[in-house]
């Protein structure tokens, strides 16, 4: 086992804990009170990747660390949004950027792990990485769909549906989507239509 710097974990830690009380900041930009942090986002898709079953064909443990790297460098760049206006390119060589300086902390086995679990998300090629993405855009919507009821301001959300519209892949997240739609629309009827198999198998 690969002997770890205590002083450079430590900065690992800070950073790491920075995205507990960093804003997703989507949210507060159309006045949406008391929104989740960063943290709480990857959490939830965290969690999402426990409904594979151990007979699916995607690696349940690779979808689970895709999902905690993914935003790892908005502990350092924060939540960069398409209203900020910073060019696509631009914003993906900022956070390669952030992701090296946080790996850096973690030796040479640990850092480059996690450095090619968020080069492997980014590329979204292979199988794990599109469905920790519709994981994304799940919780994106799941979110959205929560603080439409909260704040009783229906339809507040609709650009989150819009932008999200065809770009799920996995049939399974599919189901949950239009599941979630019918509640947004229907919320008595949210019994009626969760899928009764909730266990990923494909």
């Amino acid at each position: 086992m690969e002997t770890l710097n205590p002083e450079n974990v430590l900065k690992f830690m800070n950073l790491v804990n920075n995205l507990k009380h960093s804003s997703r900041r989507g949210w507060s930009l159309i006045d949406v009170k008391d929104h989740e942090h960063i943290a709480g986002h990857m959490y939830a898709m965290g969690m999402m990747t426990f409904l594979l079953g151990d007979n699916s064909n995607l690696d349940r443990f690779k979808c689970l660390q895709l999902a905690l790297v993914h935003d790892l460098a908005e502990s350092i760049v924060g939540d960069i949004t398409p209203h900020d206006n910073i060019p696509e390119d631009k914003k993906h060589a900022l956070e390669d950027k952030a992701m090296k300086e946080i790996a850096s902390h973690l030796g040479e086995d640990i850092g480059p792990m996690i450095y090619n679990l968020y080069k492997e998300y980014e590329a979204k090629q292979t199988a794990e990485a599109i469905f920790v993405k519709d994981l994304d855009r799940l919780d994106m919507l799941f979110t959205a769909t929560h603080y439409e009821k909260r704040d009783k301001t229906p339809n507040k959300m609709q650009e989150f549906f819009d932008a999200t519209e065809g770009k799920f892949k996995h049939p399974f997240i599919q189901k949950l989507v239009l599941a979630l739609i019918d509640y947004r629309n229907n919320p008595q009827q949210l019994n009626e239509t969760i899928p009764n198999n909730a266990i990923i198998k494909e």
